[in-house]
């Protein structure tokens, strides 16, 4: 979903923009800039924006404001861990608010699609780290393939009780013809995270920061 202007009340925009101000404050204080800092990991994440920028210009919609596109909030998560992945959503959302020209939903959009996935993303990670075992299947089938299905439901349900608290649409046309696609959508997420992170952690697990072979494959 790309939120637009309209959809969104003046006073709920207000109230967003100090949040939004916080959340780069946040991203600020706590990434490791020093990442950045090499050339390789530098060109790896600018790459990642670029390829995730594209996947949301291929978009389909149903009504103004209602759209569809993949997300890649997971695979950005697993990849640069949560804040260098809110930080490239919020470059690729802002780049996608000055094509469209949307400026006043731009604080409600990166709260749904980028703050909501990239913490679940996050907290799914952290859990099976924490409680599983240390297995190549788990990383992949668990963080990439349903971490990004939970991740994508929620963003759907968040968005539908969003629009439909602001008025823009009623609950039983989103119900019916806005969340049931976008459930269905969060399976084409999961299948191409999953297939993502998995030909990266063969092939190129350094840029998986999320992964370590000696954890993963050493010994299995």
């Amino acid at each position: 979903m790309n939120l637009i202007s309209p959809h969104i009340p003046a006073l709920w925009s207000w109230l967003l923009w100090p949040l939004t101000g916080l959340l780069f404050y946040g991203i600020w204080r706590q990434a490791h800039w020093r990442m950045l800092s090499d050339r390789d990991n530098l060109n790896v994440f600018a790459g990642a924006c670029v390829a995730v920028l594209g996947l949301w210009l291929i978009k389909a919609g149903i009504r103004p404001g209602l759209n569809f596109h993949l997300l890649g909030a997971t695979a950005l998560t697993l990849m640069f861990r949560p804040w260098f992945a809110l930080l490239a959503l919020a470059l690729i959302l802002a780049a996608v608010t000055l094509m469209n020209g949307e400026y006043a939903a731009y604080p409600a959009n990166l709260l749904i699609m980028a703050v909501l996935p990239v913490t679940v993303s996050w907290g799914i990670y952290r859990l099976v780290d924490r409680k599983l075992p240390n297995h190549l299947f788990i990383y992949v089938f668990l963080n990439g393939f349903f971490g990004s299905a939970l991740a994508v439901s929620l963003v759907g349900l968040a968005s539908t009780g969003f629009v439909a608290l602001a008025g823009a649409y009623p609950l039983d046309y989103l119900l019916d013809n806005y969340l049931p696609f976008y459930l269905l959508m969060a399976w084409s997420e999961a299948f191409a995270t999953g297939m993502l992170i998995t030909i990266l952690v063969v092939y190129k697990p350094e840029w998986v920061a999320t992964f370590d072979d000696r954890r993963y494959l050493h010994g299995k």
